[in-house]
């Protein structure tokens, strides 16, 4: 069965998002395991890494939500589908996915989606339109947040015939591995961002919209300097503001308000994420709305670093409260800066125990691996 797999997966751009690098692993994956695959997509960053000699790549304007560029979109996937004798089609977002389901249906072969959000569904329009997702038959969640989700939300798209599953996304734990990172690269990061390593650093990764809880984390910080009266480590917020220049400039006026210009680094992007974590010493991730998966507390564990992550979505799955990492309530920045200063008064014994039970629980559970291996087992069991 596994040389006869054909496997094309549909995403709208092959960027670094948990998606597109769920993608790409699977597409990887497949090649080790004597399959085919396949993917379409529009660009991305991430495409310049693909073997092209093993993964057969497409460019089609999927990322559009032009109902015509839609149309015209499935009848070129029927005819990708037929030329190359394809097994098993997997979308991992909605206006490609609706181009999927037409041509799988027209073909009479297999569907299969990934339900990486939430999804926002402020009309019955909306709602249907966000509904793609479960016409599959195989709907993946990636996690139990979302699993959850799609049955309080979906339930009248689903039926006996479908399969809704989780399979909780993974990482690359050789990559997000704290051995693999030197002493001279470090040091040049750190001078990069205009720190010396004489106060520890407390790093919030995520790009620069509200939800991801900038303004709270920039609160939180100066209640953690009020509560001991002076400034105990740097904090860096790293992400691009992808256009929100309103408000990357209201973050910076917040920061000056609270007197925080000093201590506060805000950073673009960084293109070695692992190294990121290796030179912080507490990790945050302060998002207002559930994470589908959360991706920073998931690395940062790995990266046997104390994740500080609020309790809604995905973190209350990936980190084991007060063993892995800690808790707060989403939204309340007094909260959050009570786990700070726990932390930051925590003896080193405690931290180094804690970033070991992180990276134990990451590779056990939430490593690429077995995600991929997961995956690839449900496509041979569908298609059997």
């Amino acid at each position: 069965m596994s040389s006869d797999l054909k496997v094309l997966q549909v995403i709208p751009k092959l960027g670094y998002g948990g998606a597109e690098t769920g993608c790409y692993d699977i597409a990887h994956y497949l090649t080790e395991n004597n399959c085919k695959s396949f993917i379409v997509t529009s660009g991305g960053e991430l495409l310049k890494f693909v073997d092209r000699k093993k993964v057969k790549i497409f460019r089609l304007p999927v990322q559009s939500k032009n109902p015509l560029l839609i149309l015209i979109n499935g009848f070129i996937l029927i005819g990708i589908i037929l030329v190359y004798n394809i097994s098993l089609v997997h979308a991992r977002s909605r206006a490609p996915a609706w181009s999927c389901l037409l041509a799988t249906k027209i073909t009479g072969r297999k569907f299969v989606t990934t339900f990486h959000g939430t999804y926002n569904f402020k009309s019955n329009i909306k709602k249907i339109y966000n509904s793609v997702m479960t016409r599959a038959d195989l709907i993946i969640a990636g996690s139990n947040f979302i699993f959850s989700h799609i049955k309080k939300n979906y339930s009248k798209y689903l039926n006996e015939k479908k399969k809704l599953m989780v399979i909780f996304r993974g990482i690359n734990v050789d990559y997000f591995d704290p051995t693999t990172k030197i002493e001279i690269d470090e040091k040049k990061l750190l001078k990069k961002w205009e720190i010396e390593k004489d106060k520890k650093i407390i790093l919030l990764p995520g790009r620069l919209t509200s939800w991801k809880g900038q303004e709270v984390f920039i609160e939180a910080i100066n209640l953690v300097n009020i509560e001991l009266g002076y400034e105990a480590f740097y904090a860096v917020i790293l992400g691009s503001d992808q256009g929100r220049d309103l408000y990357k400039k209201k973050l910076i006026r917040l920061s000056e308000q609270y007197r925080l210009s000093k201590q506060i680094r805000f950073i673009d992007h960084c293109k070695d994420m692992a190294l990121a974590y290796k030179v912080s010493d507490i990790i945050v991730s302060a998002s207002t709305e559930p994470e589908a998966f959360g991706r920073v507390a998931v690395e940062a564990q790995s990266m046997e670093k104390p994740i500080i992550a609020s309790n809604i979505g995905g973190s209350n799955e990936t980190i084991i409260d007060e063993k892995t990492g800690f808790l707060y309530e989403a939204g309340n920045a007094k909260s959050l800066s009570n786990k700070i200063l726990k932390t930051l008064k925590m003896d080193e014994t405690l931290l180094k125990s804690i970033g070991n039970e992180g990276r134990k629980n990451i590779v056990q559970k939430f490593n690429v691996e077995k995600m991929c291996f997961s995956t690839y087992s449900e496509y041979k069991r569908l298609l059997n």
